[in-house]
């Protein structure tokens, strides 16, 4: 996959790419830069991502990190997404 890099030296991850990562508005990433370029990955943090839906924490929470915002927002997605879904015909 070939992006490219703005005037301000920024990459834009597809949405697809992100959406598998688990990548949002704020996410942290990991920069490497090794003998064949520059890795990037996801910043390791004390939530490993949603296994079957739920949310798994593994650790303990980041500085400022908010499980009551955290859910509105998961909820907020999942209300967008339903909206957008075609409806099936009865």
């Amino acid at each position: 996959m070939t992006l490219k890099i703005d005037k301000a030296g920024r990459v834009i991850l597809p949405k697809p790419v992100r959406d598998r990562l688990g990548l949002h508005e704020g996410s942290d990433l990991d920069l490497q830069e090794t003998p064949e370029g520059v890795l990037l990955k996801p910043a390791a943090s004390a939530f490993d991502g949603q296994k079957q839906g739920l949310w798994v924490h593994t650790g303990k929470l980041p500085p400022g990190f908010d499980a009551v915002e955290a859910i509105r927002d998961d909820r907020e997605e999942r209300i967008r997404k339903l909206a957008v879904e075609p409806v099936g015909r009865i």
